[in-house]
C-alpha cells in the first residue's frame, strides 16, 4: 500500500511540475522542459539565463524541468496530462513530433532574434522540419567517446570497438536510449545511422548483446558523476558534456573515431500543442537567440552555437575548441539522425529492451 501511495505522490508531483496555473504572485508561468545540464544557471561565474529572462519580463515566471533522453520526453508528452510550453528535443525527435502533429507552428514575429541563426543551420534543420516552421536551432554537437587517460591505453583508442574491449570490463558505460545505443553500433558496423533494414537492426542488437558482459551500467545523466569520479573509465556521450566533465577531471579525453562515422546533431526549441502560454514561450525562445545571451549560455553548456554572432561574447578558448567546433573535414564524417518510420522505431526499442533485460 505504501508503494502505491508513493507512486501516486510521485505522479502528482510530476503533474504539478507541469501545471499551467498562474504563479501565486499573479505572474504568467511558462513550463520549460529541457535536457539536464543544458542551460546556464549562474554556476562558475556564468550568467543565469532564467533569472535574466525573468528580470527582463517580470510578468513571466519560468518553471524549469529536465529530462534525460528524447524518449523520456516523448513518453511524457504523448501520454498527455501535462502542460509544457517550451521543449528542446533533438533533430530526429523534432521530426517525429512534426509528423505526429504534436507541435505548434511558431510566430516568428515574436522571435525576431531568429535572424541571428546561421543559414546553414536552417538548411540542416529542413531534414527534420521541412518548412522551418516548428523549431529554432538551439545547439549542435557530436557524439563520441569519453575515456580516462589514467586507465585507458591510448593504443586501444582506435574507434567504437573500444566499448567492447574486455580489458575494461565493468568500467564501460553505454547509452540508456535505443537511438544512441544503436547509433554507436551502426557506426561501428558501417551501417547508415538512419537504416530501416530489419536485418541490420537485428545485427546491431546482436552486437549490443555481445557488449553487455563488459557494460557496467546503461546511463544518461548519471555519466557525469561516474566519469568525473572515475567509477567508470569509458563512455559514449556528447561533446559538450565532455567539456563539462573535463572541468572536473582533467584526465578525461574525447575521441571522434577517425575511420568510422558518428552522430552530428542539432537540438532545437519548439512549442508543443499542449502549451498554454504560446506568446510567452516565443519570448523565451527569442531571448535564447539573443547573441549576448546565447554566448553566455554556450560558455557554460559548452555546445556549439548556431549563432555565429554569439561567439563575440564567448570565452575565446571555447570558440577555438576543436571539441565544440571540429573542422569541416571532421564534420563531413558525421551524420544527423532523422525521424524513422513508426515500425522501425518500435522494432529498435523492442530490440534494445531485450538487450537491456538480458533476453
Amino acid at each position: 500500500m505504501k508503494k502505491i501511495i508513493s507512486l501516486l505522490l510521485a505522479l502528482l508531483l510530476v503533474l504539478l511540475q507541469f501545471s499551467g496555473c498562474a504563479a501565486s504572485d499573479g505572474r504568467i508561468t511558462i513550463n520549460v522542459y529541457n535536457w539536464g545540464q543544458y542551460i546556464s544557471e549562474g554556476d562558475d561565474g556564468c550568467i543565469d539565463v532564467i533569472a535574466l529572462f525573468e528580470e527582463r519580463y517580470p510578468n513571466i515566471r519560468v518553471n524549469y524541468v529536465t529530462f534525460d533522453s528524447n524518449e523520456t520526453m516523448y513518453t511524457k508528452m504523448s501520454n498527455g496530462g501535462i502542460t509544457v510550453d517550451v521543449i528542446i528535443p533533438s533533430d530526429y525527435m523534432v521530426g517525429r513530433l512534426v509528423e505526429e502533429d504534436m507541435l505548434l507552428p511558431l510566430n516568428f514575429d515574436n522571435i525576431p532574434n531568429a535572424q541571428y541563426v546561421d543559414e546553414r543551420f536552417w538548411t540542416q534543420s529542413r531534414s527534420f522540419d521541412p518548412d522551418n516552421a516548428y523549431s529554432v536551432p538551439y545547439t549542435w554537437g557530436t557524439m563520441g567517446i569519453i575515456y580516462n587517460t589514467n586507465y585507458v591505453d591510448e593504443a586501444d583508442v582506435t574507434g567504437w570497438e573500444l566499448l567492447w574491449n574486455e580489458k575494461y570490463a565493468d568500467k564501460i558505460l553505454m547509452f540508456d536510449n535505443s537511438r544512441d545505443a544503436f547509433g554507436v553500433v551502426q557506426s561501428l558496423l558501417g551501417y547508415d545511422l538512419n537504416t530501416t533494414d530489419p536485418d541490420e537492426l537485428e545485427a546491431c542488437a546482436q552486437k549490443l548483446k555481445e557488449q553487455k558482459p563488459v557494460v557496467q551500467q546503461y546511463i544518461m545523466d548519471q555519466v557525469f558523476d561516474l566519469m568525473e569520479n572515475e567509477e567508470a573509465w569509458i563512455a559514449p556521450y556528447y561533446a559538450g558534456d565532455y567539456l563539462t566533465m573535463a572541468d572536473e577531471n582533467e584526465a578525461l579525453a574525447f575521441y571522434l573515431p577517425q575511420h568510422q562515422g558518428f552522430n552530428l546533431f542539432i537540438d532545437a526549441m519548439c512549442i508543443p500543442k499542449c502549451a498554454q502560454e504560446k506568446e510567452a514561450a516565443e519570448l523565451f525562445i527569442n531571448f535564447l537567440c539573443d547573441p549576448e545571451i546565447a554566448g553566455g549560455n554556450m560558455d557554460w553548456i559548452c555546445y556549439g552555437t548556431p549563432i555565429s554572432a554569439a561567439k563575440e561574447y564567448m570565452d575565446p578558448e571555447m570558440v577555438e575548441s576543436e571539441v565544440s567546433y571540429p573542422s569541416d573535414e571532421v564534420l563531413d564524417r558525421g551524420t544527423g539522425y532523422v525521424a524513422l518510420p513508426v515500425e522501425t522505431t518500435r522494432l529498435m526499442e523492442e530490440l534494445f529492451m531485450a538487450v537491456r533485460n538480458g533476453l
